[in-house]
C-alpha cells in the first residue's frame, strides 16, 4: 500500500513538473513577443537571430546583457536564466561566424558546450534595438550620462554642454559609465561645448561625418581603428583645428543601453524572471 502511495506521489510530481515546464513560454515565443513590441517590420537580413541553443526550449529566466561573454553566461546559468539576450556577438565576429577560425577551436568549442550543457538559448538584439525610435542604446547611455537636457532637439547624438576641458569631460564620462580605460586624442586642455556621441563602433565614415561638422568639437566613441579616426583627429589637432576624440571602450559605451533594454522588456515580459547582467570591462589598466 505504501509503495503504491509513493508511486502515485512520484507520478503526480512528474506530471506537475511536466505541466509547469509546458506552461513556461519558449525562447521562440518570447522573441516573437519582443519583435511585435519593437513595432518595426522584421527582415531576414539581420544579425538579430538565435546564435546558440534550441529556440523551443522553455525559458526559466532571461538575462539581458551587452555581450554574452563566458563570464556573463556563467553568472546567468548560476541564476537559472537560460535565455540570454545579448547586444553584441557571442562568437567573435559580427555574424558570429569568425572567418578563419576552425570549428574545433578550443575556446569557441567550450563556450558552445557550456551553452548546450545548461540548456541555454542565446539571441542577439542589436539591429532593431538601434532601429527603434528612439534608439534604445542611445536612450540608456544619454540617461546614464545625465545629458538629456543638453541634446539637440533636431539632431540626436548632438549635444551643447557648459564649457569644459576635454580632460575633465573624459573623466566625468569615465566615472558615469564606469570605464577606467577612457582615452583622449587631441589636446586634453581644449575647452569645448559642442559634442557628438557615437556609442559602439560606427566606423570611420560615420565618425568623420561628425568630426567634419562645425558644431562638433569633440566626438565620443566606443571604439575605433587607430589607423583611421584616431589618426584623423591627431592630424586635425596638429593642424590647429579645434577637434578632439574621446574613446570610451565598446562595452561601457553601450552597456547602459542594454540596461535600458531590460527596463523596457519588463513592461511586457512578466511571466518569467528577467535580469540585467552587465558584461565586465575586459581591460586592466597598468598603473
Amino acid at each position: 500500500m505504501r509503495t503504491a502511495i509513493r508511486l502515485c506521489l512520484i507520478l503526480a510530481s512528474v506530471v506537475a513538473l511536466s505541466h509547469a515546464q509546458s506552461a513556461r513560454p519558449t525562447a521562440r515565443q518570447i522573441i516573437a513577443d519582443i519583435q511585435k513590441h519593437v513595432g518595426l517590420e522584421w527582415s531576414s537580413d539581420t544579425v538579430d537571430t538565435v546564435k546558440a541553443g534550441n529556440p523551443d526550449t522553455p525559458v526559466t529566466g532571461i538575462a539581458v546583457t551587452m555581450m554574452a561573454t563566458m563570464d556573463v553566461l556563467e553568472r546567468a546559468a548560476s541564476k537559472g536564466l537560460n535565455l540570454v539576450i545579448t547586444h553584441e556577438p557571442t562568437f567573435y565576429s559580427h555574424r558570429d561566424t569568425p572567418a578563419g577560425m576552425p570549428a574545433d577551436d578550443p575556446v569557441w568549442a567550450e563556450k558552445r558546450a557550456f551553452i548546450e550543457a545548461h540548456h541555454m538559448v542565446v539571441w542577439r538584439f542589436h539591429d532593431y534595438w538601434h532601429a527603434r525610435e528612439p534608439d534604445g542604446i542611445e536612450v540608456g547611455v544619454v540617461h546614464a550620462l545625465g545629458w538629456e537636457k543638453f541634446e539637440s532637439r533636431s539632431q540626436r547624438g548632438l549635444f551643447t554642454v557648459p564649457e569644459i576641458s576635454v580632460e575633465h569631460l573624459a573623466a566625468d564620462v569615465a566615472h558615469r559609465l564606469n570605464s577606467p580605460v577612457v582615452r583622449i586624442v587631441g589636446d586634453p586642455a581644449l575647452k569645448v561645448t559642442k559634442l557628438a556621441l557615437s556609442p559602439g563602433a560606427a566606423g570611420f565614415k560615420s565618425e568623420t561625418r561628425w568630426l567634419e561638422r562645425a558644431d562638433v568639437e569633440v566626438l565620443l566613441v566606443g571604439e575605433t581603428h587607430e589607423w583611421e579616426t584616431v589618426e584623423y583627429v591627431a592630424d586635425a589637432a596638429t593642424e590647429g583645428r579645434k577637434k578632439a576624440l574621446i574613446v570610451i571602450g565598446h562595452i561601457p559605451s553601450e552597456q547602459a543601453g542594454m540596461e535600458e533594454c531590460a527596463r523596457w522588456l519588463k513592461q511586457f515580459v512578466t511571466d518569467v524572471p528577467l535580469e540585467f547582467v552587465p558584461a565586465k570591462q575586459p581591460f586592466t589598466v597598468v598603473k
